[in-house]
């Protein structure tokens, strides 16, 4: 398995799986036993997905041994500050059923994130975190906020997939020691992306398809991917990754298709920050 090392010396696999919008608790428990029983070795959740109960049984039913798995889980914004991001980890802790977190990431910049990360910094350094980091941190709102803490985010999780390949924030990040990780990887389906002409006659001439090459070229960027499928035949394909190479017109081709825009939302829209911070963890 490919890594990367952390700002901390940490290696995160560079290819993960991830459990976004898996609500159905059995299928996501599933999903994740076929992810590791195909090799996977990071599983990306979050205490807003309510589904960490899901991913703690996976591991548990996988015989995984706990120090073999990158396990990552977020902090919701509900529970940004110092008190209340202790008390959301510990129940994070108990939902997934392990002892340790590898990565804690702030999962949206606002509320009170310098508190909540006060408090991270502090289970850190108490060895129950492994590492910490945020999730959709524009890149002036990550400049600021390493500014102005003393432990500098391991990882920022944000969009990235073909049609918004932040290689502006990339080198930013890069020049800051800060280890991009892309969520949406296949933008959810949108702009018919696996049936995209350019992206199809790559995988054509590699003999993978649309979602292999994808996950290729965020790879050769050194950026970590974590794709999400509940189907198993799908979820091992995105695994097959590290037996062909694109080539630099490959990687030249998918730079062109590059609008620089979000396929979903800004996070600076004031309508889109209500409705985030609208949404619970519980009531």
């Amino acid at each position: 398995m490919k890594t990367v090392t952390l700002n901390n010396g940490v290696k995160m696999p560079i290819i993960g799986f991830g459990v976004y919008q898996i609500r159905d608790q059995e299928e996501c428990e599933q999903s994740v036993y076929d992810a590791l029983m195909a090799g996977y070795r990071m599983i990306d959740t979050a205490a807003v997905y309510k589904n960490e109960e899901a991913v703690g049984r996976a591991i548990k039913r996988s015989g995984v041994p706990r120090e073999d798995i990158f396990l990552t889980t977020k902090l919701w914004i509900q529970d940004a500050g110092y008190d209340r991001a202790k008390t959301a980890f510990e129940k994070s802790l108990e939902r997934l059923q392990v002892d340790y977190i590898d990565l804690y990431l702030i999962h949206q910049p606002y509320g009170d994130v310098f508190g909540a990360w006060r408090a991270m910094e502090e289970m850190y350094r108490e060895g129950q975190i492994k590492a910490i980091g945020v999730s959709n941190f524009y890149m002036d709102r990550l400049v600021d906020f390493i500014t102005h803490n003393d432990i500098v985010p391991a990882v920022n999780q944000v969009e990235t997939h073909p049609f918004n390949q932040q290689v502006e924030s990339a080198a930013l990040m890069r020049e800051n020691n800060v280890q991009l990780e892309s969520w949406a990887p296949f933008a959810e389906g949108k702009n018919n992306i696996f049936q995209h002409d350019v992206l199809a006659s790559i995988g054509e001439k590699h003999n993978k398809s649309v979602a292999q090459v994808i996950l290729r070229w965020l790879i050769q960027r050194d950026i970590v991917v974590i794709p999400k499928s509940v189907h198993k035949e799908r979820i091992i394909e995105n695994f097959n990754v590290f037996d062909f190479e694109l080539s630099h017109e490959d990687m030249e081709n998918i730079a062109l298709l590059d609008t620089k825009e979000s396929l979903f939302f800004s996070h600076r829209d004031p309508e889109i920050v209500k409705w985030l911070n609208s949404v619970k963890v519980r009531r």
